[in-house]
């Protein structure tokens, strides 16, 4: 079992910053496969970012590339999503999710574990 703790969301001006942080416990956090998601009102969860356990690979979602670092701390069972030039379409619950099978999953239903997500809204 691995227990993920979303925290870092809130309310910020587009064009703004954040930075979401995700704490596991429970099983070896650097045998898995770390990734974020994010959910808006009324539509499906979607794919972020996601890095490998290493923290050598990373992949994003097109419409996050370039403004949105994944990153990962082993030592200190850390998972991060660094949002920089926040977009109001930005605006979800985001939640991080652990792997323990594929190097770099980019789907949903390749996560074992979730966490209970947190509120990022942008305004405009």
């Amino acid at each position: 079992q691995v227990q993920l703790v979303e925290s870092g969301g809130g309310l910020v001006q587009a064009g703004s910053s954040l930075r979401l942080s995700c704490a596991a416990s429970g099983r070896t956090f650097s045998s898995f496969a770390m990734g974020w998601f994010r959910q808006a009102p009324g539509k499906e969860r979607a794919f972020v970012a996601a890095i490998a356990r290493s923290g050598t690979i990373t992949y994003y979602s097109g419409s996050v590339k370039g403004r949105f670092t994944i990153s990962r701390d082993n030592g200190k069972n850390t998972v991060y999503l660094q949002m920089n030039s926040l977009k109001p379409e930005d605006t979800a619950v985001y939640y991080c999710a652990a792997n323990g099978g594929a190097p770099i999953p980019t789907s949903a239903f390749e996560y074992a574990y979730w966490g209970q997500g947190t509120q990022v809204t942008v305004s405009s």
